[in-house]
């Protein structure tokens, strides 16, 4: 039996589903132009979905305002460019890195078409997680007003040094031509069902691993550190060390989104790591699914994500001159209007946290609950 949130967020999931089919649909009336529209929209998704669940590790668990994920973000994704592209080959494009040759060194299985990615996902993770460990050890102990201050003043820094630093990552060009994991094995109009999977499986194994480690005793001290910092302490557990390994675990997975994106793009560029794009967005995410709710941060990701395609797709109609020329501008709106009608209405998101202190607790709770209405029943009858 589904409570009152579980069948709001159905709800909404539906509704947004049956408006991001059905417009491609009802424009093209061809199933297949419509799923292969919707397949990259859906994999954007996915991806989105994992930095979205780091951030739910960071403030949904340990309380930490982390207002920087585009450092993360654009970390991952540029380590992937420098991991697995090849050496530059013109004096047009000066970047580091370009390791992709090296890394195919494993002489069958072809792993060209997978080792440096593999190595990249990996990498980007160790990267985010590393810079996430350094910027802890003198920002937890912040206030969460100046943490958030901090950590945005430290994503514009390494921002500005990826653009002016040409030498680093070929500064405001970019770097293109990123190649895309097991490309080589299937035809190009297949490849977003290849890419798509794997995707969803790195998604499934992350979602697995987190609510795995978040429903260990380890978790539960990450809830109570959110909750009262001093009774924690008190309790004999170090603070400092359970938010920094919060902020390093949640960063590592936004590293691995930012390295998943750059691959589906084919390419990175300091003009898509805006903070509105790589950090403002994520939070709405988070709001919208619920915080504290690891399926509430996906579920949350899908909502907005499919939102944002649907002002998108609403351009092909014959809209207003008034409308079409400022559609990007009321896209924005109905984000803040979202964002904030789900504050006033349902503060706790779509798929607010569920209050639990242990399986064995629940478990013994529950077993007294029936011990106690079988006497009565006994009674009645």
């Amino acid at each position: 039996m589904l409570n009152r949130s579980s069948r709001t967020a159905a709800i909404v999931v539906a509704v947004v589903t049956i408006l991001l089919v059905g417009i491609p649909l009802e424009r093209t009336h061809s199933v297949t132009s419509t799923v292969n529209f919707l397949i990259p929209s859906i994999t954007t998704t996915f991806i989105f979905a994992i930095i979205t669940v780091g951030l739910n590790i960071q403030w949904g668990y340990t309380g930490i305002f982390n207002f920087g994920i585009l450092a993360f973000f654009m970390l991952g994704a540029y380590v992937t460019a420098i991991i697995t592209k090849n050496p530059p080959a013109d004096d047009f494009s000066t970047y580091i890195g370009g390791f992709g040759e090296r890394l195919s060194f494993i002489p069958f299985l072809d792993s060209e078409q997978w080792f440096p990615f593999l190595v990249a996902i990996l990498v980007s993770a160790v990267a985010a997680g590393l810079l996430a460990f350094i910027l802890g050890l003198s920002t937890l102990r912040l206030r969460e007003d100046y943490l958030a201050i901090l950590l945005i003043g430290v994503a514009e820094i390494l921002r500005r040094v990826v653009i002016e630093e040409k030498w680093l990552v070929n500064g405001s060009s970019g770097m293109p031509g990123i190649p895309r994991p097991m490309a080589g094995w299937v035809s190009q109009a297949n490849y977003k069902w290849v890419f798509l999977a794997i995707v969803l499986v790195i998604l499934t194994l992350v979602a697995v691993l987190v609510e795995l480690a978040l429903r260990s005793p380890w978790g539960r001290v990450l809830r109570a550190i959110r909750e009262d910092e001093h009774a924690v302490s008190a309790s004999g557990k170090s603070v400092f060390a359970f938010k920094q390994q919060g902020f390093v675990f949640g960063a590592a997975l936004m590293g691995v989104g930012g390295s998943l994106y750059a691959m589906q793009q084919g390419g990175v560029s300091p003009d898509t790591f805006t903070h509105f794009f790589a950090t403002f967005i994520f939070w709405a995410m988070l709001i919208i699914g619920g915080s504290g709710n690891t399926l509430g941060a996906i579920v949350g990701t899908f909502v907005f994500w499919s939102l944002w395609s649907i002002t998108l797709q609403i351009q092909g109609y014959d809209l207003p001159q008034f409308v079409e020329s400022r559609i990007f501008y009321i896209r924005d709106f109905l984000v803040g209007a979202i964002i904030v009608g789900m504050l006033l209405l349902a503060p706790r998101g779509l798929l607010p946290e569920t209050a639990r202190v242990s399986r064995w607790l629940d478990k013994r709770v529950a077993e007294l609950r029936r011990q106690e209405v079988e006497p009565a029943s006994r009674q009645d009858g």
